[in-house]
């Protein structure tokens, strides 16, 4: 039997995979994630289990690999992270965002919160169970996709789509964006996500009549699209509050002793320290303009400009939320999904919930567990298709003072050394006892 622990490589993998770059700019630019699939799998194989690895187009690759359960009959677990990056600019960092570097007791580099710290520890756990001969109770399915920062059409999407069969008898998932600690009021807890907003990329297109600058131009494609954009990104949304929100502030109030106040929300965000940006995102839809395209020449009207819009839905809210933004845009102004994705709310109960919050609890007794509500999108989205129920748990114990979910697509990206081995124990006992 191997004397090798999960906690002895789980850094060793956490910074090679940093230094395989996979930047996903979006628009099939950057190097693809071909390279550390071949990396994941390499280790896979190592350890005696097989491995696909499918390409959605060249050098977009994802890897699954299944491990057979005690009993085939109960429903498989889909344990599951995403390979690429969102782009780094190496002048902005005070480290390579590539090179992996261990300092202070941390992994530094691209991927290090997102998500490559919980791809190391799938990876550690599932070779440890490999090397040891230990057998979960249920199957396991492990996948690790190409483009999840860009919505997954080539990576999970497109293996939901194209490739159904490898999921066959999942009913259950767990990811990335969960299962991390936080100070509330004091007080250590950790948020086990149970919901997710949805995802709504819209163009807005304006169109005017082309023309000589310097010509009085009553039908200006550009005065028509930065006045629905201002409106667009200056609306104020309602604060409206999901079930799992109600019972995560509902909580955060017992911890506390603070109750909401919707007229003042940032009373009780006060109480939440670095995750309360996370957590105030997802008590109202948002719509954040991100993009503008119009004209080519100082002299010279177009006829024709654009704007990129980032919409979040609450869940259940898509189709309304695309009228306000329409009617908000006005006249002239058309406004088109580029990409869209569905909300999820499940429950913060049942068996796999509960062997979350007891895996956690074996390694910090006493511990509270919340469930949240992510405002952005993971790759949950495109498994539950399948009808496949997704949970946020990558599990880590964070020193207080780490402003962890700020460094989300951020610089400086980071995590502690001794947080990813908390992580590793924490997943091997749930993927051990569930």
């Amino acid at each position: 039997m191997s004397t090798v622990s999960p906690e002895d490589e789980v850094t060793r993998i956490c910074q090679e995979l940093i230094r395989i770059d996979t930047s996903n700019f979006g628009d099939g630019s950057g190097p693809g994630e071909r390279a550390a699939a071949e990396y994941t799998a390499a280790l896979i194989e190592e350890v005696g289990l097989q491995t696909q690895i499918l390409e959605s187009e060249p050098g977009r690759a994802s890897v699954v690999a299944r491990m057979s359960g005690e009993d085939p009959s109960a429903g498989a677990l889909v344990v599951h992270g995403h390979l690429d990056v969102v782009p780094a600019m190496k002048e902005d960092w005070s480290r390579d965002p590539f090179g992996g570097e261990e300092a202070d007791g941390l992994i530094w580099g691209r991927g290090a919160v997102d998500m490559k710290d919980m791809d190391a520890m799938i990876l550690s756990v599932l070779r440890d169970f490999a090397r040891t001969g230990r057998k979960p109770k249920r199957d396991l399915i492990f996948a690790f996709f190409a483009d999840e920062e860009a919505g997954g059409k080539y990576g999970a999407s497109w293996l939901v789509d194209n490739h159904p069969e490898l999921f066959e008898g999942a009913t259950e998932a767990i990811s990335e964006v969960g299962g991390f600690s936080a100070q509330i009021g004091g007080q250590r807890a950790y948020l086990l996500q149970t919901a997710e907003k949805g995802i709504s990329w819209l163009r807005l297109t304006a169109h005017g009549r082309a023309g000589h600058g310097s010509q009085i131009s009553s039908d200006n494609a550009i005065t028509k699209l930065a006045r629905a954009v201002a409106k667009v990104g200056d609306y104020q949304w309602p604060i409206e509050l999901t079930p799992t929100t109600r019972q995560f502030l509902d909580s955060v109030t017992e911890m506390t002793g603070v109750e909401f106040d919707p007229d003042n929300p940032e009373k009780i965000l006060a109480e939440l320290g670095t995750v309360a940006r996370f957590v105030g995102a997802t008590l109202q839809n948002t719509s954040n303009p991100s993009v503008l395209k119009g004209g080519y020449k100082h002299n010279v009207i177009p006829g024709m400009a654009e704007a990129l819009v980032d919409v979040r839905t609450l869940p259940g809210q898509e189709q309304q939320v695309l009228e306000i933004v329409k009617e908000l845009a006005g006249d002239g102004v058309d406004v088109t999904y580029d990409h869209k994705d569905v909300s999820l709310e499940v429950p913060f109960s049942g068996n796999l919930v509960d062997s979350m919050v007891d895996a956690l609890q074996a390694e910090d007794p006493g511990a509270k567990v919340l469930p949240y509500t992510l405002s952005g999108g993971t790759d949950n989205k495109s498994l539950s298709r399948l009808g496949i129920t997704g949970y946020g748990f990558a599990p880590l114990q964070l020193p207080p003072e780490l402003d962890f979910t700020g460094m989300f697509h951020g610089v400086d990206e980071r995590v502690p050394v001794e947080s990813l081995k908390f992580g590793t124990r924490v997943l091997g006992r749930l993927l051990s006892d569930y």
